[in-house]
């Protein structure tokens, strides 16, 4: 999944929802939900966005309906299916 913040959204309202969300993922994966990995991007041509990584689109999408971020309007959530290779 990957998260772009919507038009207009800046910094400060996204860092004053943030404790929400991070409540949120923490207790998500403390749940069970497959959340691998989650983090914005640091390029700077990134903007404000990130990516989550999940074990399974369904736990994505239940990522998505609860997450602050989303259900505050302040990102825009776009799943993509990734085809990981696993290397040992």
């Amino acid at each position: 999944m990957i998260y772009s913040v919507r038009e207009g959204v800046d910094r400060a309202t996204v860092m004053s929802v943030y404790p929400r969300h991070k409540a949120f993922y923490e207790a998500f994966r403390a749940d069970g939900g497959g959340l691998t990995a989650l983090g914005p991007f640091q390029s700077p041509e990134a903007g404000l966005s990130s990516m989550g990584i999940f074990t399974s689109r369904s736990e994505a999408e239940r990522f998505i309906a609860g997450d602050p971020f989303v259900t505050e309007g302040l990102a825009d959530p776009k799943l993509l299916e990734w085809n990981a290779v696993h290397l040992a």
